[in-house]
Formats: structure tokens, sequence, C-alpha cells
């Protein structure tokens, strides 16, 4: 019988790769129980009727513990983890505000010096287009900068926002490999236990061993009537293990001839039927045939 461990350790490499290449928690959880129905077909087919409901079961409470996996789920993050993410950027922001004002003073007081020289001095007009310019190009590359700023923190926040959750390939086949190998203990143990049954030594049927016991004894001390008074604790012997003796009846309905191997008597004279070993049965199923012998001329009249 091949184990199922077994049966898993040959597609083990395959599943592990299939696990990492899947998209969710929902696909591992149908990967892994239908790679367990695959292994229980294969693994049934060589088991008794009972080691099949044993393994069954197991399997069953094995693919339910696997689907607990679906339970986990993405977790938006919390505004303290995105506050970590935000509050530098807004320090500093609020820092470079106050550049940009000192600047835009800067810039203000240089135009006003330049609007003074002006009343004096008439190329003073061209410094204040340059300026005006200057001006407007700063505005612009602090507005394009605010924007990737941004952009980069609405990026930011939405990475930390969606977490990617993914399940260890080799923990989870190894804690599965750790079950199916108890499985193969449990079926083993059964099979054991109902090969001890099936094949019961004289040890374990003390009724019997007693029986014998004090046969041998009325043997050893030469009493042939105490083993014959012994003789009749047998019926009750094998009552108590289910078992009967049927005696061959020629006209009984309930003695079945197909119970007893036939042969012929040696006196043609005789007229009985004369059995030597009752036949044994448990319930409707046969033991052990008996043994009769037979008148010589029921052979002559059957033929």
């Amino acid at each position: 019988m091949k184990k199922i461990i077994t049966l898993f350790t040959e597609e083990r490499n395959q599943l592990q790769i299939d696990i990492e290449n899947a998209k969710s928690i929902d696909a591992v959880v149908k990967l892994v129980q239908n790679r367990l129905d695959n292994l229980e077909r294969v693994y049934i087919s060589e088991l008794n009727l009972t080691q099949v409901r044993l393994a069954a079961f197991f399997l069953d409470m094995l693919r339910q513990s696997i689907s607990s996996l679906a339970a986990a789920n993405f977790q938006p993050i919390t505004t303290k983890e995105a506050q970590q993410v935000i509050n530098p950027v807004s320090k500093v922001s609020a820092n470079r505000l106050i550049i940009k004002l000192l600047k835009v003073l800067l810039y203000l007081g240089i135009v006003a010096w330049l609007f003074y020289l002006s009343k004096t001095t008439p190329g003073a007009w061209m410094g204040i287009l340059l300026t005006a310019v200057l001006l407007g190009l700063e505005v612009v590359l602090q507005l394009d900068k605010s924007n990737a700023e941004e952009n980069s923190i609405s990026a930011a926040t939405l990475k930390l926002s969606q977490p990617t959750l993914r399940v260890d390939s080799k923990i989870l086949l190894d804690n599965l490999a750790d079950a199916l190998n108890t499985i193969d203990l449990a079926v083993a143990r059964f099979e054991e236990g109902n090969k001890s049954t099936g094949e019961t030594g004289i040890e374990e049927l003390p009724e019997l061993l007693g029986f014998l016991q004090k046969l041998m004894g009325a043997s050893f001390l030469d009493k042939p009537q105490m083993a014959i008074a012994l003789t009749q604790l047998l019926p009750q012997i094998l009552m108590e293990q289910g078992i009967r003796a049927q005696i061959y009846k020629a006209n009984d309905p309930t003695s079945d001839r197909n119970y007893f191997d036939f042969e012929p008597s040696i006196d043609p004279d005789t007229q009985d039927y004369v059995t030597l070993t009752p036949a044994l049965l448990k319930g409707d199923r046969l033991l052990r045939r008996g043994r009769v012998i037979e008148p010589a001329y029921s052979q002559a009249k059957e033929l």
C-alpha cells in the first residue's frame, strides 16, 4: 500500500510553484484542496472499507482547516502609519514656504529699488522686465515642484494602504506533510488492529486455552472419563465465540449437504449417516466443513 505522504512528496515541488504563482489566498486554498482530492482518490484505492472511512474523515478535517486561510484579508493602513509618511513632508513644505516668502520679498524689494532707480536712470526698466520674467519662471517652477511632491505623497500613501498578503509556501507544505503523515500512521495502526482481529492467536482465547489445559491434565492423569466430560464443554466454548456445530441429518432441511464431505461406508449393510466431524458455522458463514460416512447404497440411488 502506497502511503499518502509518498504521493504528496512526489507532487510537492510542483504544488509549491503553483502556490507561489497564485494571485490570492482564495486561489491558494482551492489549489491545495483540489490537490488533496486527487491524492485521496489514488490513496483510498488500496484501502479496505473501514480504512477508507477513516482516511476520508481525516482528509475532510484537513480540507476544512486549509479553508480557514480564506479568513485572512487585507486591512487598510491606519492614519497613524500614514501620518509617519505625510508629516515629514508637511514639515519640509512649511520650511520651503518660508523660503519662498523670503524670495518673494526679495524680488519685490529688487523691483521697488529698480522703480526708484528708473526715475533717475532710464535703463532701469530693462532690469525691471528681466526681474519680472525671472519671478514668473520661479513661480512656474515652484508650482510644478509642488504638484510633483503631492503626487509622490499620494503614491506613497496608496502603496501603504494596499499591503501585499502572501502565503509562505514552505511553511504551509511542511505542516500539510505532517498532517498527511499522521493520517498514514492512523490508517496503518488500524490495519494492524484488523489483522490481529482476523488472525487471533490462541492466547487471545482464554476459554479455549483453559479447556486445552484441562484436557492435557486429564491425559497426563490417564483419566479418559475426565477427558470425555471435558469435551461436553466444547459446544459452550464455541457458542461464546458465536460458533455453532452442525451435525448432518439426512432428512433435516436445516442440514445442508454443502457443509460436509461424504465418504461411502465400507459396510454395505449400514443404513445410517455417521457424522465423524461436525461442520462449524458462524452465522451463515461456513468456517470448517464437516465429514460424514454415508451408506454405500446412497450413491447407487443417486446414479
